[in-house]
């Protein structure tokens, strides 16, 4: 017998014990308490869509990592292949950003078989997309592994690309990235040109221009030599952006910046760079409240859900901004601030839910369960001060406004209303779930409260990072006396959001599923499931 001090009360069968006859297939979770083993691949997935740069609750990043990396090598070991899939999915705008991925397509490349070496090969280039990607990976492969013969193969293919046009494009704009510069790679690959345009690229790369050419070479180099001109005639910024169609990335370092400048920039602006400097471009008055053409644009760019999609952008990419932006500059690593335009505020909370994938209502009746103990504290997005709570509440209302019937409600060691609808705002809901964290972990109050109100749910959806130990029975335990009572048929959801090889899903159990990370597409995959309960 245990005693709780977060209930005040004595456990009989306390969480931090393993379930009586189940002992082989649980494991002891870092708050101690004892749950199921979530394997290798649902522990794969939540490494590569959430990533091991910020601490956890229970852990440090450095602790995080080591995980990370023993569970990729593992996964190498197992399935090559199944890992390199793994990978793309995650990398194809799931993951939180694209570190994780690319962090461990260097683990992938460092795989003893001839199955790794040519999964890293073959997936390489969609991994790989950006000049910043380029040069993360090179970050990460020389720290990790070194040189040889199949990296060299895979820079060769990245700078070698057909579309030379493409290449300058990305050589131009990230010009140097962790350490590296187009020079360091183009020695370091010993890359030979597979065309004129190329050649005159790598020269440019490697040499510069002393002189400018008279006439731009060709349509491929056309960026370089207006950004070349631009060096050489500064104040004929607007021309270079205009002929030359620079990016921020290309100008601003070069050219003589103003308002005029920034609103020629902004014409062609793609969707990522916007969300990244709507505070700046209202700080310097091309975004004003008085402007409502150049708002227009910021609404057809960012409350586009086919533009989100194509831009990869994640839905915690667009959390941040609109925290950031709310603050007028207080948050976030910019030294700018500006006064907030409302509107922009509105387009941003439209962008948020458009972020997320989901469907048409499916008229199942879904009871959301956001995790708001001790441990759902910790920081996510230290840069501004957002929690892995508000986060899980932000996915959690995104979810239920794809559907009609829904409740919202926070479990630590009770269930407790968040006073949180569809009709709130994501800023609305995160300022409810602020400050909420406090107390132990557990699950089990949610099926409580269900039994004591005799609530027929459909889907139960908890959001948590699964360290559920303070009560005194086991959430599964708690399922089985929901499902005996009030609804045989009910699908448990766990979203688990931390990068930790537990679960509160019962292997055994086929209608309890086990979802991990920040993934946008989250509404979707729950709507789905609940297309199975019938």
């Amino acid at each position: 017998m245990t005693y709780n001090f977060f209930t005040n009360k004595q456990n009989q069968n306390p969480q931090n014990q393993p379930i009586p006859g189940r002992e082989a297939e649980m494991i002891q979770a870092r708050s101690g308490a004892y749950t199921f083993d979530a394997g290798i691949w649902k522990m794969l997935q939540r490494c590569l869509l959430i990533g091991t740069s910020q601490n956890a609750y229970y852990a440090d990043k450095h602790e995080l990592t080591d995980d990370f990396v023993s569970t990729v090598k593992q996964a190498v070991i197992e399935d090559p292949a199944r890992t390199a899939q793994e990978i793309i999915d995650a990398s194809d705008g799931k993951a939180i950003n694209n570190s994780a991925p690319i962090l461990a397509l260097v683990l992938l490349s460092m795989g003893e078989t001839p199955e790794a070496k040519k999964a890293f090969l073959e997936i390489f280039l969609q991994v790989v997309r950006t000049g910043s990607h380029f040069y993360e990976w090179l970050n990460y492969t020389k720290s990790l592994r070194g040189m040889g013969k199949i990296i060299r193969e895979a820079g060769r293919s990245w700078l070698g690309k057909e579309d030379a046009k493409a290449v300058a494009y990305q050589l131009l704009k990230y010009q140097q990235r962790n350490g590296f510069s187009h020079r360091d790679a183009l020695r370091l690959f010993h890359v030979q040109p597979p065309t004129k345009d190329h050649e005159l690229l790598y020269h440019w790369a490697v040499k510069g221009w002393d002189e400018l050419p008279t006439e731009i070479p060709s349509s491929s180099l056309a960026q370089i030599w207006w950004y070349e001109w631009l060096k050489r005639n500064p104040d004929s910024t607007h021309e270079a952006i205009l002929q030359g169609r620079l990016t921020h990335e290309m100008a601003a370092p070069v050219g003589k910046m103003d308002v005029r400048a920034w609103q020629l920039l902004f014409n062609d602006m793609p969707i990522g760079a916007m969300l990244r400097n709507l505070g700046s471009l209202t700080e310097l008055g091309v975004l004003r409240a008085d402007e409502p053409g150049n708002l227009d644009r910021v609404e057809s760019v960012l409350n586009n859900r086919d533009r989100v999609r194509a831009g990869r952008i994640h839905p915690i990419d667009v959390l941040k901004a609109l925290k950031t932006y709310q603050s007028g500059g207080k948050l976030g690593k910019s030294k700018k601030t500006w006064v907030p335009v409302p509107r922009i505020i509105d387009i941003l909370e439209k962008a948020v839910e458009l972020a997320f994938d989901s469907i048409e209502p499916t008229g199942k009746v879904f009871m959301h369960a956001v995790d708001i103990s001790g441990s759902m504290s910790w920081s996510a997005l230290p840069s501004i001060g957002m929690t892995c709570c508000e986060i899980a509440t932000a996915m959690a209302l995104a979810s239920a406004k794809a559907e009609t019937n829904y409740m919202i409600r926070g479990f630590s060691t009770e269930f407790i209303d968040l006073d949180i609808t569809k009709q709130d705002t994501f800023t609305s809901a995160l300022a409810k779930a602020q400050n909420k964290n406090f107390g132990g972990t557990d699950a089990a109050v949610a099926y409580d409260w269900m039994l004591k109100n005799n609530f027929k749910a459909d889907v139960i959806c908890f959001w948590t990072d699964s360290e559920s130990w303070a009560g005194n029975r086991h959430p599964s335990q708690a399922l089985a006396e929901y499902r005996r009572k009030i609804n045989p048929h009910v699908q448990a959801v766990y979203i688990t959001l931390q990068s930790a090889q537990i679960t509160l899903v019962d292997p055994k159990d086929p209608m309890s599923w086990d979802l991990g990370g920040f993934d946008p597409t989250m509404p979707r995959v729950i709507q789905s499931i609940a297309q199975e309960n019938v």
